[in-house]
C-alpha cells in the first residue's frame, strides 16, 4: 500500500477549526489578565499620587490649591505635586508664579512631560499629545482628576470655594476635611480627550439631577467636542489648574454616560464648566466633571488619607456626592 506524506483537505480543515477553537478559548483570558495588569498598575499610581499630596502636606502644611485666581493658566495640583513624584529636576526648572503657558515655562518643555503616574494604561490614548495650537504645543493629557466638590467650585467676588478638598486659593489643612480623610474623595479616574462646553449663563447653586438641566445651558457656550488630536477636550492639559482639565465632581456616579445632543446632530456624553476659572471677577463657576474610566463597571479613587478604593458605577448617588464633600456630615456606609 502506498503510503500517505500529507494531510487530505479534511484533516487540514479539522486542524483549523481545533485552533481557532483554541484561540477562541484562550483570548478571553489574555485579555482578562492584561487588564488586570492595567488595573493594578492604575491602581498603583493613585496610590503614589495619594503619598505625594502627603509628601506634600508634611513640607507645606496644607494642601495645594487647585489654582491660584491672581494667575492666569494657573498650575495644576499635579504640577505642584511634582517634587514629591521623583520629578523634582523638572519642577526646580519651572516658575509656579507664572502661567504654565509662559514662554519662560513652555521654554522647558515641561508641558509634554511624560509622566507615567498621571496616566491609567487602560486608557487607549493617555499617551497621546494634545495639540494645544500655536503658543502652547503639544501637550501631555491626564487621567487622575482631583475632588473639587458637589458642584460649586469658586466664588471670584467671595473667594469662597467648593465643598471638595481642591479650590482655587485654597489652604486647607488635614484638619479642614472635618468628614475624616478615609471618608473623603482624593482624585478619581477620568478619560483623556473628554468632551465638555464652558462659559455659559450662572446657573446657581442647586445641583443638577438630570442630564437635561445641563443641555439647558448650553446656549450660547463655547464647545469642545473632538476627540481629534489637535480638538480641545476636557483632561488635555496635565499642568491646567481648571476642573475641567485637572478635576472632578461629584454631581453625577462614575461612568454615567451624561447625554447632550448638539446642534451638528450627534450625542456626546458631555462634562461641563459654567465658568472657565480666572475668566471672569463676578461669575462663579459651577461645573459636572465626571470621573470616568475604561475599566468595566468601575471607576478606582484614592481617598484623603492615601487609601485607594473601587468605586462601582450602580453606587448609590448621595454617597458619592458625600465622598465629594469635606465637611458635609454625612455617615456614609459600605460602598
Amino acid at each position: 500500500m502506498q503510503k500517505r506524506y500529507a494531510f487530505s483537505l479534511i484533516e487540514l480543515i479539522v486542524v483549523i477549526a481545533i485552533i481557532a477553537v483554541l484561540i477562541a478559548l484562550l483570548l478571553p483570558a489574555v485579555q482578562s489578565a492584561r487588564e488586570a495588569a492595567r488595573r493594578t498598575q492604575c491602581k498603583s499610581h493613585l496610590r503614589q499620587i495619594g503619598l505625594a499630596l502627603h509628601n506634600y502636606l508634611d513640607a507645606h502644611n496644607r494642601f495645594p490649591p487647585s489654582y491660584v485666581f491672581s494667575e492666569k493658566g494657573s498650575w495644576s495640583v499635579h504640577g505642584r505635586l511634582l517634587p514629591y513624584i521623583e520629578q523634582g529636576n523638572a519642577f526646580d526648572q519651572v516658575q509656579l508664579d507664572l502661567e504654565w503657558h509662559d514662554p519662560v515655562n513652555l521654554s522647558t518643555g515641561i508641558q509634554q512631560l511624560d509622566i507615567e503616574i498621571y496616566h491609567c494604561p487602560s486608557d487607549p490614548r493617555s499617551d497621546t499629545l494634545y495639540d494645544a495650537g500655536p503658543g502652547e504645543g503639544y501637550v501631555q493629557t491626564v487621567n487622575y482628576g482631583f475632588n473639587f466638590g458637589t458642584w460649586f467650585v469658586y466664588d471670584p467676588k467671595t473667594n469662597q470655594g467648593g465643598d471638595g478638598t481642591f479650590f482655587p486659593n485654597a489652604g486647607l489643612t488635614d484638619s479642614s476635611v472635618k468628614d475624616g480623610l478615609s471618608q473623603t474623595l482624593c482624585a478619581a479616574e477620568v478619560k483623556c480627550f473628554q468632551s465638555y462646553f464652558r462659559n455659559t449663563s450662572d446657573p446657581g447653586p442647586t445641583v443638577p439631577s438630570h442630564c437635561s438641566d445641563l443641555a439647558a445651558l448650553a446656549g450660547g457656550a463655547y464647545f469642545g467636542l473632538g476627540s481629534a488630536l489637535n480638538d480641545n477636550a476636557g483632561h488635555n492639559e496635565w499642568c491646567e489648574g481648571t476642573v475641567h482639565d485637572s478635576g472632578i465632581t461629584t454631581v453625577f456616579t462614575p461612568n454615567s454616560f451624561v447625554r447632550y445632543v448638539h446642534s451638528d446632530g450627534r450625542t456626546y456624553d458631555i462634562d461641563v464648566t459654567t465658568r472657565y476659572e480666572g475668566t471672569s471677577l463676578t461669575q462663579p463657576t459651577y461645573a459636572a466633571i465626571t470621573s470616568r474610566s475604561y475599566h468595566t463597571g468601575f471607576v478606582q479613587v484614592v481617598l484623603m488619607d492615601g487609601a485607594v478604593r473601587v468605586v462601582n458605577d450602580n453606587i448609590d448617588s448621595s454617597i458619592w456626592k458625600a465622598l465629594g464633600t469635606r465637611n458635609g456630615s454625612e455617615v456614609i456606609g459600605e460602598y
